[in-house]
């Protein structure tokens, strides 16, 4: 027995021995040449929008509850954490390649011939693939990649669901809004064919003016049930979100009483590169490609496989015990004639390395631009809101002299319909403005970032 544990003692030191290197070149981030800021804002500190929460951006506590939902139910955001589980034992699969494995195998039989007997066989099989050149250690290395590709995929897309139900939610308040103007638009042209058919059986206007009037009051009454149907399908999208059927979704505050930051801290450009969940997705994807080409290039070497065993056989049950075995032995594969099958993955194997450099390059420019679109968006729709308020008031101001102008009988009923209609359109134009300041914040936050941290309630 002494003999025995030597022998395996001799075969786990040889083991370890020559299974300390690792051939290939190790993963370095390709040059990116990224700029001084980000955009025209000044890079002053670390610190980014993404280090905000998102319900500190959120303040709504009924758009808090519906995205608190969207990331317990909503079913791609559940597929991709069961895709983080495959691919967590999925690497545990690939690492549990580099240590050694111990079966065991029974066997009873007889044989029924001109000299029938049993045989009655039991052995411990011990199995070790010796990484020479670091195969097992890339695969390892490249499994791991790729787990960590679906983790930061789940945080992606808890990022992208985040800004989907913000801004369904926003849109569905503009879409409430824009449904109360026009009945409220509605009631006013409802008032005023009552009064234009009183000044014309009086005799103060013509029919036409009258049947203007109707045409109006038509005219807006069309727009309801088409606005009715838009909130209906805005509702079933949140739902779809949620996880849930297609039902009614509550409210919080009016579009017009929500309030978003007006200050976002935009860091520095590197900053970018760690905090967006999708490029450093990207990025594993890029070094499980430089992984691959390691795999690649050590399987143009021999590899070497020990195997020791240890068991008891006999023809007699009774002499099962007395008749023990034990050997070690090696196996060495040896790469020789081909076709140059193992160059050339060699080769496409680098090639996938090469494009997967380009794709992930591509891909932080194209982060770079959705921030500047942001930013610029930011900025600017502020201005359009403030103009477009301004523009609202001054209708609105139109449009109540023109009413008392044309009830004296200083101006006609046309001039009365062209306010209205000036009225109208500024307040549908405001109500836009106001949406599309709140998607605005909604963009920039997720193009920064934020929103995938995961929130302890």
């Amino acid at each position: 027995m002494k003999q025995y544990t030597t022998i395996t003692l001799l075969f786990l030191v040889g083991a370890t021995f020559f299974s300390s290197c690792k051939l290939g070149k190790e993963y370095t981030r390709p040059e990116l040449d990224l700029p001084e800021q980000i955009a025209d804002t000044p890079a002053t500190g670390t610190r980014t929008v993404a280090d905000i929460q998102w319900p500190e951006i959120y303040t709504d506590t009924v758009l808090q509850g519906l995205i608190r939902t969207t990331l317990s139910y909503n079913k791609d955001l559940l597929a991709a954490a069961a895709r983080v589980k495959e691919s967590s034992f999925a690497h545990r699969v690939e690492k549990s390649k580099l240590f050694p494995q111990l079966s065991a195998d029974g066997l009873a039989e007889r044989e029924y011939d001109r000299s029938p007997g049993n045989t009655f066989n039991a052995e411990a099989v011990l199995s070790w693939e010796l990484d020479l050149w670091g195969k097992l250690r890339w695969g390892s290395q490249a499994s791991l990649a790729t787990y960590l590709q679906t983790v930061e995929g789940q945080r992606a897309m808890q990022m992208t669901l985040v800004a989907q139900v913000a801004q369904a939610y926003f849109e569905l308040q503009a879409l409430d809004m824009e449904l109360s103007i026009v009945r409220q638009t509605y009631d006013a042209r409802v008032e005023s064919v009552r009064l234009a058919k009183l000044r014309f059986e009086g005799g103060l206007t013509s029919e036409t003016a009258y049947r203007q009037a109707e045409v109006e009051l038509a005219k807006t009454r069309t727009l309801i049930p088409d606005l009715e149907r838009k909130i209906r399908l805005k509702e079933n999208d949140i739902s779809l979100l949620t996880g849930h059927y297609p039902g009614r979704i509550p409210r919080g505050k009016n579009i017009d009483e929500q309030t978003l930051t007006h200050e976002l801290p935009v860091g520095l450009p590197s900053t970018l590169l760690e905090r967006r969940p999708d490029l450093r997705q990207a990025e594993y994807k890029l070094k499980a490609a430089n992984a691959k080409v390691g795999i690649a290039y050590t399987s143009m070497f021999p590899q070497l496989t020990l195997t020791a065993r240890y068991g008891r056989e006999a023809g007699e049950l009774s002499d099962f015990l007395s008749a023990p075995y034990f050997y070690v032995g090696g196996k060495l594969l040896a790469p020789l004639l081909n076709a140059g099958n193992n160059r050339a993955k060699l080769k496409a194997s680098r090639a996938a390395l090469e494009a997967e450099t380009y794709n992930y390059q591509q891909t932080v420019l194209t982060a770079f631009k959705e921030v500047d679109n942001a930013l610029t968006t930011f900025y600017k729709i502020r201005e359009i809101r403030e103009s477009r308020s301004r523009l609202e008031q001054a209708a609105r101001s139109y449009m109540e002299l023109a009413t008392l102008q044309y009830i004296n009988g200083v101006i006609s009923y046309l001039d009365v319909l062209d306010a209205q209609r000036g009225y109208f359109d500024a307040q549908i134009s405001l109500n836009n403005a106001v949406r599309d300041e709140l998607l605005s914040v909604v963009s920039l936050y997720s193009a920064l970032g934020g929103g995938w941290e995961t929130i302890e309630n």
